[in-house]
């Protein structure tokens, strides 16, 4: 992404930084790569020492506006609270903020419920990505549909 928050010719090893998929039709085509984990692996790096630069999820032309009223019931979460992720085991336990959603409509806002689950699972369950991606960010990231969550009070 030329003059995005994170461009940059080259990475903090100094390795060139190319556009890359790294997920591709639902398919793993890469990974994030420094100098040292490429060796730990026996690949090459991927000119991501440091982390990724301008990541770019998209998967449709669809507004928020339509993914909110894709959903018959649900949560919008506008904001995570706290820490409470095991990185080990993907199992997180959040508090959000946000607006419950009913027939397709924002109702009202919501705040000091949790939500609950497994990341792997999470990441597997999306149905949809918006296209309200953030500019402000080196993270170009839109809403995402999650079909199934647990939220409590």
């Amino acid at each position: 992404l030329k003059k995005g928050n994170a461009s940059t010719y080259f990475d903090d090893d100094g390795v060139k930084v190319a556009p890359r998929h790294v997920i591709n039709q639902g398919r793993l085509e890469g990974y994030f790569l420094s100098t040292y984990t490429g060796r730990k692996l026996g690949l090459l790096s991927t000119g991501n020492a440091g982390g990724a630069h301008n990541l770019i999820v998209s998967n449709s032309n669809v507004g928020f506006n339509e993914l909110v009223k894709t959903m018959h019931q649900g949560l919008v979460v506008t904001e995570i609270l706290g820490h409470g992720t095991n990185m080990v085991t993907g199992d997180y336990s959040r508090g959000v903020a946000g607006f419950w959603v009913d027939h397709g409509e924002i109702q009202h806002a919501v705040e000091e419920i949790t939500i609950a689950g497994n990341l792997k699972d999470m990441l597997m369950d999306i149905q949809m990505i918006a296209n309200d991606c953030d500019g402000n960010s080196s993270k170009y990231v839109g809403s995402i549909l999650i079909n199934k969550m647990t939220v409590g009070a």
